[in-house]
């Protein structure tokens, strides 16, 4: 599918890999319409990031998600809808403060998993509007993370909602399949995004080593280019792809 002239969603748009994976649709010739929070549209405001229309919301609003939704429609026919807003909690199940709190536990599945499928199913429903171009109406991203398969110690939630972000892209794929979209995860390892840049240089090039090749921090861009190849490989759907340089993480 050619994103030439299409428009585009993409959440968690603000910074990170969905800011460059915004600005790389565009660059492919889609309007792009971006959700992220307040507080995060603001910094990109500050730091000037135009060719983005930006939408204030949380991915696990209803109303806030069919807003932006609506924005996109209005801009033309949306048909690539990508999602990487998401957080984590490093937390053991059992620490010394005693068990974990299922609030902490919940607000990351909520983020990660409700808020992944509420922007999917809404958007979804407005992709089914569109004509078929070359047998598609749309194309969705789905954001999970190598902790899918290996997840560390102090990763339970994290591992949780992105593992089941994984398990979930082939029975939506299907379900979508009769409606011409297509489905597809990624599963990112270490990437060079606002988390990362938050460490020392030192505690940087110690992740970095783990990658077995490149041994180097992912770089958004990467991430960006492989959204673009996704949009435009039709027979790529209901898969999830590890974008990881080969690495297997460890306990810690």
């Amino acid at each position: 599918m050619d994103v030439k002239g299409s428009v585009a969603l993409v959440t968690g748009a603000a910074s990170g890999l969905g800011l460059a994976t915004a600005q790389h649709l565009y660059s492919l010739g889609a309007q792009v319409v971006g959700l992220d929070l307040p507080a995060s549209v603001a910094r990109a405001r500050e730091r000037k990031v135009d060719r983005i229309s930006f939408v204030e919301g949380d991915v696990r609003d209803e109303a806030a998600v069919k807003h932006a939704v609506d924005t996109a429609a209005l801009m033309g026919d949306l048909r690539v809808v990508v999602n990487c807003a998401g957080v984590g909690d490093p937390a053991r199940t059992v620490g010394k403060d005693g068990p974990l709190g299922m609030e902490r536990f919940r607000r990351v599945v909520d983020i990660n998993l409700f808020g992944t499928f509420n922007v999917l199913r809404l958007a979804a429903d407005q992709m089914s509007k569109n004509s078929a171009v070359d047998g598609e109406r749309g194309v969705i991203v789905n954001t999970a993370s190598v902790a899918a398969y290996d997840g560390q110690i102090g990763q339970a939630s994290y591992a949780a909602s992105k593992g089941a972000i994984a398990a979930m892209t082939l029975p939506i794929a299907r379900d979508l399949a009769s409606r011409q979209i297509r489905v597809v995860t990624i599963a990112p390892g270490m990437f060079d995004t606002p988390i990362l840049q938050g460490l020392s240089p030192e505690a940087r090039e110690s992740i970095a080593s783990q990658v077995p090749h490149p041994t180097r921090l992912g770089q958004p861009s990467e991430y960006a280019d492989l959204v673009g190849h996704i949009a435009a490989n039709a027979m790529l759907n209901g898969e999830t792809i590890r974008l990881d340089g080969a690495i297997r993480m460890g306990p810690r």
